[in-house]
């Protein structure tokens, strides 16, 4: 009998496992432009559970993209951006801790990919709430060269250089930085954010406010309205 419940509960278990597998959270990311969707990488789990709690409390709706940069990326997260009266410098708010850092590869600056925004720790840990979104720009073989000599010690698969001379991105900051989502869709609203006038500190001149939600969703119907291969 002992023997038959416990292989029930396996059984039970797996069940639960793969069923889990074949759901994951799809990230909703308002802009006063228009939406836009992301996908939380499962390589990066400590960041992709910090950045689902944090939606999950609400906790980025109605703070700002405070600092823009178009050809580069627009980042957001500060919680002082929520009160912050116009022009105030931002980008030293946080939410107390850090998040160890996830650098993986094979997870890089392509554009709408999501990152981690950080101070300059050596350990490369990242802010436990501010993340950025990368633009970027497309580069030829000279001027992607050049990019990748600022990062010598990181190693440019040709799928990736590809990537990078056909969608863009940054690829300088590969290897300095934890990406762990990316956008999958309607990149556009990245440039139209970009695209503002902004201050000597790269705040944006009008305030951007954002809101984030999350929503769990069968893979297949992510790949299937989206395109997005897991």
């Amino acid at each position: 009998m002992k023997k038959i419940l416990l292989f029930t509960l396996i059984i039970t278990i797996s069940q639960q496992i793969t069923a889990q597998s074949k759901r994951d959270y799809l990230v909703t990311i308002t802009t006063p432009w228009g939406e836009m969707h992301a996908i939380l990488y499962d390589k990066t789990p400590k960041h992709k559970t910090n950045f689902l709690k944090l939606v999950d409390d609400k906790f980025y709706n109605d703070l700002l993209f405070h600092r823009i940069i178009d050809g580069f990326m627009i980042q957001g997260g500060d919680p002082k951006s929520k009160t912050a009266k116009q022009g105030e410098m931002l980008g030293d708010g946080d939410v107390g801790y850090k998040v160890d850092a996830e650098i993986t590869p094979d997870l890089f600056h392509k554009k709408g990919a999501l990152a981690a925004a950080r101070d300059n720790n050596p350990q490369k840990a990242s802010s436990g709430c501010q993340y950025y979104i990368v633009q970027g720009k497309v580069w030829n073989d000279k001027t992607l060269k050049e990019q990748m000599a600022r990062s010598p010690q990181r190693v440019f698969t040709d799928e990736q250089k590809q990537v990078y001379k056909t969608i863009g991105g940054t690829p300088h900051l590969d290897g300095n930085y934890t990406v762990f989502g990316q956008v999958i869709d309607n990149l556009w609203v990245i440039d139209s954010v970009a695209k503002q006038p902004r201050n000597g500190q790269n705040r944006p001149l009008k305030d951007i406010a954002m809101k984030i939600e999350c929503k769990k969703m069968r893979k297949k119907k992510i790949t299937k309205r989206y395109g997005w291969e897991f």
